[in-house]
């Protein structure tokens, strides 16, 4: 396999980076999240080294502040260029994670759900199973078609709520993957088997 997953969320704090991070293990894929927000405990490419990933890119912006990555970039004085952006080449699969969800800014006239419609890469959506995950993960499907983003399938993070999840598959009109349960303690071999358990690595193939 040598192909580009974009892994982005309905929000903040969904479980992204965990989901990524097993999808980076189980494809034997390289991770790269392009814009960190917040350095705090080295960031998302430290989480998802703990996690078992081995291959990890270096960030395009390694911003100070966890905040909006257009406010990030502004307080750090800098300017978000989309050029850098540009998917690297690697070999074999690569996972690239976004921050926050699928309308989060980069820059002032730039979201990241316009960086996605340049790639081209197909994105999962990483929702929350949760009250008020309809609306949202609707809402963010609607965002992603709008720019003729292609979207792989929705992964769902929490216990079961089997209503909420085959509503959303059904009304977007994209593929249950699969979920990810609660996973204490969250380390590699836990994250490992949960996925396995969740997911079909065909459906990423």
């Amino acid at each position: 396999m040598s192909r580009t997953i974009v892994v982005t969320g309905t929000d903040t704090d969904v479980g992204k980076t965990v989901f990524a991070a097993a999808l980076t293990v189980a494809l034997g894929a390289t991770y790269w999240k392009p814009v960190q927000a917040g350095l705090d405990e080295g960031g998302d490419g430290a989480g998802v080294r703990a996690l078992g990933v081995r291959d990890v890119l270096p960030e395009a912006y390694r911003l100070a502040t966890p905040c909006s990555p257009h406010r990030a970039a502004a307080i750090d004085g800098v300017t978000i260029d989309p050029a850098r952006l540009a998917l690297p080449v690697v070999a074999g699969p690569l996972v690239v994670e976004g921050a926050g969800g699928v309308l989060v800014p980069l820059a002032d006239d730039l979201l990241y759900a316009d960086m996605f419609a340049r790639w081209g890469a197909p994105v999962v959506l990483v929702t929350r199973t949760g009250l008020g995950t309809i609306n949202h993960s609707l809402l963010s499907i609607e965002a992603l078609h709008a720019r003729g983003v292609p979207i792989l399938g929705i992964a769902f993070n929490g216990e079961p709520v089997e209503d909420s999840e085959a509503t959303i598959a059904r009304l977007g009109g994209v593929r249950r993957l699969g979920r990810l349960p609660r996973i204490d303690p969250l380390d590699a071999e836990g994250l490992a088997r949960a996925f396995a358990a969740g997911f079909r690595i065909g459906d990423f193939a």
